[in-house]
């Protein structure tokens, strides 16, 4: 009863509130309408689609469309049926409007207040569009930058078995090194996006969420998977473990990555030429050592856990690709980016908590290279990478 009782008092003082309005007759300003247009698609030469949100307390409705600077004829979808919008309502808005490609295009939303919100389509190309042809060369994508690069790097590992414990310390830092850069450039890209999140999903604290949510979720199925080992049910650290907890905040970063390049592919932005894909692919190579260093020293695992362990780490990299070119929405993007932060933060720790358990020092000058050189070798083979 006394866990309840709060709950109920609080409910009883709102129906209070409500049913008295204290607030009744006291002169306020009217709240400004907000209006978001997330990203526009361009599903032939003929038609702009514009995808907006109505961020504002109130409902808001769409009297006219501008397409540089002349009013058209439009259509709203998903709004009810009509041109209003509800608080925290999405809709697409339909403009019959003939582009040429690579000329930027000007639109403008004008309320029936008369307030405006503009947006700029750069350099508009034609939307793919939903097709299994889409889908499977997204699919053929994320096997060569996600799935083929992974386990090429994974092929290190007979090589990381026959090192001393010294340097395959350093090979584990390196690898953290490698993750940490994941998290910065993951983290840049999510404050990023959070410009083009709605204001009414706080991009911010969106972000913020899923970066702490993430890393606090892997850390306490981290530390009830030690309660269990503390019982007496296996070894608490072992380096299989450790690797899934690495394939899978590489799992996190690449699903992002696979947003971005579905979402850029949906939207017409991006061109996956030969030498861009090479330069996923030495981006993302890296990532195989990250994964099996960490089971170099355990007794060698069935090769099911390899197959696994490189589907966990470079598999996300297609399912994303899908995800966005479908369902394209900055604010999933932000807050899948925010996730892999978290988990990476979370395992880069388990890897240095690892290192010390087998009797090696993390801040020695060989480790501290070794994790210097995992950022630079990311920084360098990311230069090769811009979707």
């Amino acid at each position: 009863m006394s866990a309840v009782l709060p709950i109920v008092l609080l409910g009883l003082v709102l129906g209070v509130f409500v049913l008295t309005s204290p607030l009744a007759g006291i002169q306020s300003g009217e709240p400004l309408p907000d209006v978001a247009i997330t990203h526009a698609t361009l599903p032939n030469d003929e038609t702009v689609v514009l995808n907006v949100v109505n961020n504002g307390p109130e409902p808001v409705t769409i009297s006219q469309v501008l397409v540089d600077e002349a009013y058209w004829n439009f259509q709203v979808q998903g709004a009810g049926g009509d041109d209003t919008l509800a608080p925290m309502e999405s809709a697409q808005i339909s403009v019959p409007y003939h582009w040429n490609p690579g000329w930027d295009l000007n639109t403008a939303l004008v309320l029936s207040d008369g307030t405006t919100f503009e947006h700029t389509i750069v350099a508009p190309s034609q939307s793919p569009g939903f097709s299994l042809d889409v889908l499977w060369t997204l699919a053929l994508i994320g096997l060569f930058v996600g799935v083929i690069p992974v386990a090429l790097g994974m092929l290190w590992f007979p090589y990381l078995r026959s090192m001393s414990d010294r340097w395959l310390h350093a090979v584990l830092v390196f690898a953290a090194g490698v993750l940490a850069f994941l998290a910065i450039d993951a983290g840049f890209e999510a404050i990023e996006l959070t410009e083009q999140v709605p204001s009414a999903f706080e991009g911010a604290a969106l972000v913020a969420l899923g970066v702490l949510g993430a890393l606090l979720s892997v850390q306490s199925i981290s530390s009830w998977r030690e309660g269990r080992v503390a019982a007496g049910s296996s070894r608490a650290n072992s380096g299989l473990w450790v690797a899934y907890l690495v394939a899978f905040g590489i799992g996190l970063h690449n699903l992002a990555e696979g947003l971005a390049i579905g979402s850029s592919f949906a939207l017409g932005r991006v061109s996956l030429g030969a030498f861009l894909v090479v330069g996923f692919m030495l981006h993302n190579v890296t990532e195989g050592p990250a994964v099996v260093a960490p089971v170099a020293r355990d007794e060698r695992p069935s090769w099911y856990h390899f197959a696994a362990l490189g589907l966990l780490a470079g598999g996300p990299v297609i399912l994303g690709g899908w995800i966005g070119s479908l369902a394209y929405s900055p604010t999933v993007g932000a807050f899948f980016l925010a996730l892999g932060v978290g988990a990476i933060l979370q395992v880069d720790w388990e890897i240095v908590k690892m290192v010390r358990q087998a009797g090696g020092r993390a801040t020695s000058a060989l480790n501290l290279l070794a994790f210097l050189a995992g950022l630079a070798v990311m920084y360098a083979t990311d230069l090769f990478v811009a979707i």
